[in-house]
């Protein structure tokens, strides 16, 4: 299976300082596209492609914060580092508050924009491999069965099997099978596990799980 180089994506309406930039990443080894503005980047943007975009504040159309809102919507959103000659400290709070990698005026340090852009890929491979992780664990649970979550949910409380099949009406025999299965489809082997798989993935998040004696 090939892995994909990350890229960085630089939206920039000033066609000048967009060759600038580019010419400096190329030159410093990073795989780079360029759009002049914010609706063309999104047009072709790929999101399951990793990298980050190195974004202009203000541009006509789309602005810079329009950009990272839309971007905070897709499957996977890249990090952004925004580069702009309109800096100033609400824009930076509010754009940091967005989640921006970095908020860097046009005229920083070369040094500065390159770490800017490596922490940025580290991050977009950090948050990738999460998310991966995350919708495995989903996937997983989407295999149990209505009645598995029923047990499961009362499993992660705490309860044992007698009060489990109380609760639910049915036979303790049929509460080890339904606990079986769930430890297989979840690939897990105990009870302290299973929570904590459990709470990864989010599910019964108002459950408070206690661990009953030898279970």
């Amino acid at each position: 299976m090939s892995v994909t180089n990350p890229t960085v994506h630089v939206v920039d309406d000033d066609t000048s300082f967009l060759a600038a930039i580019s010419r400096l990443l190329r030159a410093s080894g990073f795989a780079v596209k360029t759009f002049s503005s914010a609706n063309d980047f999104l047009a072709q943007c790929d999101a399951d492609s990793p990298g980050c975009v190195l974004a202009d504040l203000q541009m006509p159309g789309m602005k810079g914060f329009d950009l990272q809102l839309a971007l905070a919507q897709t499957r996977n959103p890249l990090p952004i580092v925004f580069l702009t000659g309109h800096g100033d400290i609400p824009s930076s709070v509010r754009a940091m508050r967005g989640g921006a990698a970095d908020f860097l005026e046009k005229r920083a340090p070369k040094d500065k924009v390159l770490d800017a852009v490596k922490r940025s890929l580290a991050r977009d491979t950090c948050e990738r491999e999460s998310r991966t992780r995350q919708r495995d664990l989903r996937a997983r649970f989407d295999a149990l069965s209505k009645r598995e979550l029923e047990v499961l949910a009362h499993v992660v409380q705490g309860r044992l099997n007698k009060q489990i099949a109380g609760d639910l009406g049915i036979h303790e025999r049929t509460v080890k099978l339904h606990r079986t299965a769930i430890t297989t489809k979840l690939r897990v082997q105990s009870v302290a596990e299973l929570t904590r798989l459990t709470l990864q993935a989010g599910m019964f998040t108002a459950s408070r799980p206690t661990f009953p004696k030898g279970q």
